[in-house]
């Protein structure tokens, strides 16, 4: 996850060293942004539909299987979709989409990333070969020819590509074994394992016996070319989660109660919309932006905390889907934990990446009390037992609270109004907020020098 160093230009004087820089430009396959603006594709835009196919099947698979063992299988498949299209954003943060080899490169992982979609259903039966196979070839295959082209455009920037590279091949027996292996048990096991290893990598620095360790200085990115892709992947998530309930609605027989699950369905899903794009995603894409570390937001805001955000969505397209089939129906324990799982891993992971774009210490009061009302909806599924559409219906008032209090909050110039006014509380807020990111900025600094130590 390096930025590439340019080469040397050649002697010769200022003419020749500037017409060597065009040429290595023209030939280079990578973006050469240098941590500015980079623009996302249109074939960055037609990669993402292999991942709507992945999406839509990930949640057909929980949909069948609503127990404790069928959600821990479809959070190990959710996980390696996810490492999937992460690190193949990262790539695509650094390679030029519009050259013809790169080009060539993003269709093969295409095609792979559907071959693994399409094994999801029997991923842990007779699938489980193509499923781990495929998921490999993609992770390293990507991860090889990035480094070849860092390589190949800049002297040694491509280290980290192949310390990224070693991970992926520490985890291929745990991937190939748990293919191979006769019992779900074993394969539940050995692609944990796998998953445990691919994913502590980035947390470890990628640290490589003979090739060392990454920096986070290593990691220049595009921030806004990052945040722009997350976007995008939640606009996905959402977009299956309509086609499901459009779908559903259309093959469901004439019963009560359905069409105001319809609006019960579009209405959540465009709660969620807001609750991310109208704060998180714009002060996000700010961060990292202007950060000095883009490269480390770009780790914990958006590759590691994203998981929950998107997991939330897949999950509560289940739920849309039961309450559409069945309105009226009363909530029995797995309604409820679809329900109140999906919706606890929205607003939770939300609320961890709001807080640390935001640069404040604390989560987000909206959504920490959020939490607290959505236990209070659990219990009451479980002990009262309402109907789909009513406990369905309660998380979607609960969306659209939270949304109000954070509108009212930072659209609302309510702090500003009471500076204005000259009221003794607006000016301490404001010092608190000031005095606290201050705080979150300079231990931020810490923590990165005695990392880099």
């Amino acid at each position: 996850m390096t930025e590439p160093t340019p080469k040397p230009a050649p002697k010769g004087g200022i003419g020749a060293a500037v017409a060597a820089a065009n040429e290595n430009a023209r030939r280079s396959l990578l973006r050469n942004h240098n941590g500015g603006y980079a623009e996302v594709s249109n074939l960055e835009l037609f990669f993402d539909l292999v991942f709507v196919f992945a999406i839509t099947q990930l949640s057909h698979f929980l949909l069948g299987r609503l127990t404790p063992s069928g959600a821990l299988q479809t959070a190990i498949l959710f996980a390696a979709v996810w490492w999937a299209w992460m690190y193949t954003t990262w790539a695509t943060n650094w390679i030029n989409p519009d050259r013809a080899m790169n080009r060539l490169m993003l269709g093969s992982v295409m095609l792979a990333s559907m071959i693994m979609s399409a094994a999801i259903p029997q991923s842990f039966g007779s699938a489980a070969i193509p499923f781990a196979a495929s998921y490999v070839a993609v992770q390293i295959g990507r991860s090889l020819y990035v480094w070849w082209t860092m390589e190949r455009d800049a002297y040694g920037a491509g280290l980290n590509q192949l310390r990224i590279t070693a991970w992926f091949v520490a985890s291929l027996p745990f991937w190939m074994f748990g293919a191979l292996t006769g019992t779900i048990q074993t394969q539940i096991t050995a692609w944990v394992a796998a998953l445990a290893i691919e994913y502590a990598g980035p947390f470890l620095m990628f640290r490589t016996p003979g090739l060392g360790r990454s920096s986070h200085k290593d990691w220049i990115i595009s921030g806004n070319h990052m945040s722009e892709r997350c976007g995008l992947f939640i606009i996905i998530a959402l977009g299956e989660g309509l086609i499901i309930s459009g779908a559903t609605y259309a093959q469901a027989p004439a019963q009560a109660g359905l069409n105001l699950a319809l609006i019960n369905a579009f209405v959540g899903s465009f709660a969620m919309w807001w609750l991310y794009f109208d704060i998180g995603a714009r002060r996000g894409a700010r961060h990292i932006e202007h950060h000095a570390m883009p490269g480390l937001i770009a780790r914990e805001a958006f590759t590691y905390w994203h998981i929950p955000i998107v997991a939330g969505i897949v999950v509560l397209a289940v739920g849309d889907e039961l309450m559409l089939a069945h309105p009226l129906d009363q909530s029995h324990a797995d309604f409820v934990a679809v329900v109140i799982g999906g919706a606890a891993l929205f607003v939770g992971g939300l609320a961890a990446f709001k807080r640390i774009s935001s640069g404040n210490p604390w989560y987000p009061a909206s959504h920490a009390y959020g939490l607290i009302v959505l236990a209070a909806i659990g219990a009451w599924g479980l002990l009262q037992h309402p109907s789909h559409l009513a406990l369905m219906g309660a998380t979607t008032l609960l969306f659209g609270a939270i949304s109000v209090w954070e509108w009212v909050s930072f659209h609302g110039g309510w702090l500003e109004r009471m500076e204005n006014r000259n009221m003794w509380l607006g000016k301490i807020l404001r010092a608190r907020i000031e005095k606290r990111r201050s705080q979150r900025l300079a231990k931020e600094a810490t923590n990165a020098a005695s990392r880099e130590a």
